[in-house]
């Protein structure tokens, strides 16, 4: 997830800067989420990899090529040079309400969107054949495959697409957050999403819940040092990945992951 992220923020960028698009910036992140994606299963999948080692090694390309890149692109280190943003929507009908306004008016596209992949998400993995395979797949792949399921098939589709939301993440950062790149600046969100993912016990509302807490105190840390409240600047620094290990050490133990999850399915 933080590699995927990574690329697709810094591609965004590279993108946007060339074209002066930040929707073909956005396209191009997502694009190449769904790329790191298809490594990423077929080094697991195909080639039946560690799955913690192939993931690993995509974080790491991503470091190392982001931070090369840029300054050979922008000819400076370390960040690239502003690019037009995704521009919040400001719906009229809403932004003059009272209390709910000031919140709404400055949402996105992507802030939309981020809200209805939830329910979508919910309504895909368990109410349509597509998605009961998926997680048959998951749970047990060799009962899936005795039904008639493509196991191979719908676990590339599942990492694939999982790469392109990543990278949707990637791509909120850059061009919705700061409208640049800057070396590193996923800053372990991905692996944040991570533990969001297993605080919800793998299922899409919990997740979006969990990561309305951890966004809670992402932001908690940039409104008080804003204000100037009293805390150790590296205190409010830590605090997202505070919660997120309390949020591990206190769930993890009562989430139940998919059955197969991590384990190579071998076709008979």
């Amino acid at each position: 997830l933080e590699g995927m992220m990574l690329f697709g923020a810094f591609i965004a960028v590279a993108v946007t800067w060339w074209t002066g698009d930040p929707w073909l910036g956005l396209l191009a992140g997502v694009a190449l989420g769904a790329l790191l994606g298809g490594l990423h299963a077929l080094l697991s999948i195909t080639v039946r990899a560690d799955q913690i080692v192939s993931a690993t090694a995509i974080n790491l390309l991503a470091l190392g090529i982001t931070a090369a890149l840029i300054p050979s692109i922008w000819g400076q280190p370390g960040v690239s040079p502003g690019v037009d943003r995704i521009q919040a929507l400001h719906p009229p009908a809403i932004s003059d309400l009272p209390y709910l306004g000031p919140v709404i008016r400055d949402l996105n596209v992507l802030d939309y969107l981020g809200f209805l992949l939830a329910p979508i998400g919910f309504y895909v993995l368990y109410r349509t054949p597509w998605g009961m395979r998926v997680r048959a797949c998951g749970e047990s792949p060799e009962a899936a495959a005795s039904a008639g399921v493509n196991v191979i098939r719908a676990r590339y589709v599942a990492v694939i697409l999982s790469g392109s939301l990543a990278a949707l993440g990637g791509v909120y950062l850059s061009l919705t957050q700061v409208g640049l790149f800057q070396r590193g600046m996923t800053d372990g969100r991905g692996f944040i999403a991570l533990a969001a993912m297993i605080f919800g016990k793998w299922r899409p509302i919990p997740i979006m819940a969990a990561c309305l807490l951890l966004g809670f105190a992402d932001a908690f840390q940039f409104r008080a040092q804003a204000v100037g409240l009293p805390l150790p600047h590296d205190l409010l620094l830590a605090l997202p990945y505070l919660v997120a290990l309390f949020a591990l050490t206190t769930f993890i133990g009562r989430a139940t992951a998919p059955a197969a999850i991590g384990r190579a399915y071998v076709k008979e």
